[in-house]
Parts: C-alpha cells; sequence; structure tokens
C-alpha cells in the first residue's frame, strides 16, 4: 500500500475498493456482447456457486449467512450463486419451502454484503415445470427485483438433446416475460443446450423483445478446450453476451485434479473478453471440484488447511481478480 493511500486513510479518505461491489457498479446490463457496470464500461465479476440446495444431500448447510460474509470479507468475492435444485427428491418440487428459504438466506446475505447473487434454477430439464418456474421467479422478482445485487438464471443446464430453437428458447420466453412483467431492469441469463454449451445456436437464434438478456456458458477446464473456447469467441462476434456462472478447475463430472495448463487459458481467456464468472462449489463433497475438504465448518473461516487444491487456487484467482 502507498505511503499516499495510509495518509488519506488516516484521515478518513477511503480507496473506491472500500466501497462494496454493488456500490461499485450499480446496475449491471447488457450492451452488445458484453455485461457492463451502471456507468456503461464492461465488468467482470468473480466468485463462488454454492453445491444444489437439495434437502437431505448435505450440502445445503452451506447455505447461511456467515459462509456468504467470510467469502465477501476474505476472498473478496464479488458475486455468489445460489444453486436452487428443482426436480431430485429434496428439490423445490418436493421441498419448496426448505429451497425458498436457502434462497432467500442467501440473497438477503448478498444485499447485505453487497454482493451480486444469481439465483440459479438448477435443473436439467426446467422445460418439463415451466409454470413452476414462472411462479418462483416472479416471487423472487416481487420480493427482490428493486435490489441491482440480483440476478437471475433461469435454466442451469439443458441436456444435449434439448433443441435450443424448439425448447430452451419457448421456455425461456415464457419465463423472461414474467419476470419482465415485475422486474424491467435487472440481468436474465438464459442457459443454453448441450450443458450450456452450444453458445453458438443461442446466438443464431437469440431471445428478441427484451434488453439485457445474456446467455451460459459452462466448462470444466479438464474436459473442455480450445473447441469450446472458439465456440464463445464466435458467438460473441455475433453479438450475445455471456456469463460464465458456472465453471470447474477439475473434470465435467465434477472430479479429477486440477487442470493446469488448460486451466491458465481459460483464466486468460475470461480476463480477456471481461466475462463474469462463479466457480463450482462451495462444498465438501469428497470430489475435485470441492473448494472445501470432507468435514470442513459450514460458515467459515476457512483457512488453507480447510481447502481442496481447487479451493486453494479459485481462492487466489478470486481473491486478485480485480487487480490482475
Amino acid at each position: 500500500m502507498s505511503l499516499i493511500l495510509i495518509s488519506l486513510q488516516m484521515i478518513g479518505v477511503s480507496n473506491a475498493y472500500s466501497e462494496t461491489p454493488v456500490e461499485r457498479y450499480g446496475q449491471l446490463a447488457v450492451k452488445g456482447h458484453q455485461i457492463v457496470e451502471e456507468s456503461g464500461s464492461p465488468v467482470s465479476l468473480a466468485g463462488v456457486s454454492w453445491f444444489w440446495s437439495t434437502t437431505g444431500w448435505g450440502q445445503e448447510r452451506f447455505y447461511n449467512n456467515d459462509a456468504v460474509k467470510f467469502l465477501a470479507k476474505d476472498w473478496n468475492v464479488s458475486l455468489i450463486r445460489a444453486a436452487i435444485s428443482v426436480e431430485p427428491s429434496g428439490g423445490i418440487l418436493t421441498d419448496p419451502q426448505g429451497n425458498i428459504d436457502r434462497a432467500t438466506t442467501l440473497i438477503d446475505a448478498a444485499i447485505d454484503e453487497g454482493l451480486y447473487v444469481i439465483v440459479d434454477w438448477h435443473s436439467h430439464s426446467a422445460e418439463d415445470h415451466p409454470d413452476a418456474a414462472v411462479v418462483f421467479f416472479t416471487e423472487i422478482a416481487k420480493m427482490y427485483g428493486e435490489h441491482p445485487n440480483i440476478i437471475y438464471e433461469i435454466y442451469n443446464e439443458p441436456l444435449n438433446d434439448t433443441d435450443w430453437l424448439t425448447v430452451i428458447k419457448p421456455y425461456a420466453e415464457k419465463v423472461v416475460s414474467a419476470i419482465r412483467e415485475v422486474d424491467p431492469d435487472n440481468l436474465i441469463i438464459v442457459g443454453t443446450q448441450t450443458w450450456s454449451q452450444d453458445v453458438n445456436k443461442a446466438a443464431a437464434k437469440p431471445i428478441k423483445g427484451y434488453e439485457n438478456i445474456a446467455y451460459t456458458l459452462h466448462f470444466y477446464a479438464g474436459s473442455h478446450g480450445e473447441e469450446l473456447r472458439e465456440k464463445a469467441r464466435l458467438a460473441m462476434q455475433s453479438g450475445i453476451a455471456l456469463f460464465v456462472t458456472e465453471w470447474g478447475t477439475v473434470d465435467a463430472n465434477g472430479d479429477g485434479d486440477v487442470a493446469g495448463e488448460n486451466l491458465t487459458a481459460w483464466r486468460d481467456f475470461m480476463k480477456e473478453h471481461q466475462l463474469s464468472h462463479a466457480n463450482w462449489s462451495l462444498s465438501d463433497k469428497n470430489e475435485g471440484a470441492s473448494l472445501l475438504k470432507p468435514g470442513a465448518s459450514s460458515t467459515g473461516p476457512w483457512g488453507d488447511e480447510d481447502l481442496t487444491e481447487s479451493g486453494l487456487y479459485v481462492r487466489e484467482m478470486v481473491r486478485t481478480w480485480s487487480a490482475d
């Protein structure tokens, strides 16, 4: 820290980064193929996704205020993601109150900490329950739509055989319309075919008639490489904005070792294109993608001894993202 900055702080003048992310960037919007802050400049947020919120899976214990506060202070996250489980037993269709409580807990904590929060409809077959999605997002918009913190992710990962044009897009248009009746401004992110990798198909036939729509790009560095990066480049060149709402340091099955060289390529790619991103996941499940070792505290604090190889990498990356 410079002597000038220390002197300013001693007389009560703080630097810009004493602001929360939402105070710093304000209302997000889509401008061309980029997500921009309130002033119109491109913005790249960095943060963490929680694991499935499913009741009984064991990872729902991380849906608490203290976990959010610790990541805000210690990891310098600007973004968190609430992965609200839909279809599995214990998801919102079978335990609505439990999952709604987890969603609102993370949203409230994010607002308190001045973070952006992705409210994710975590499903692989959302088109089977469009009315449930409409009800959920309508209520979230009514409760929180006045806050610029909110980002709606209306379909996590459509499968490879779920067609963009005839299935995903009509579903998305229905949910987007419902949200926009309540909240005209906050960012909406639409999942893309093949576990949110076929961004080219969305770019060819994007959703029209609504502002501030972005599209989901997911990658796992152990499985996805230059071919997917090139697909993303072409999609952005076509004019759509991308948001990496989920990415992993390991293989696409959530396991394996940190992917080293290809992970560096992805990190450089996201920095070059100023893409916002959330790492998968805040979890102590015994797999490579988990940030925490089995048995870690639900609430933090988490030191080096609590973090997996992936956790150590992601913490360093997120902590320094805005300073790179």
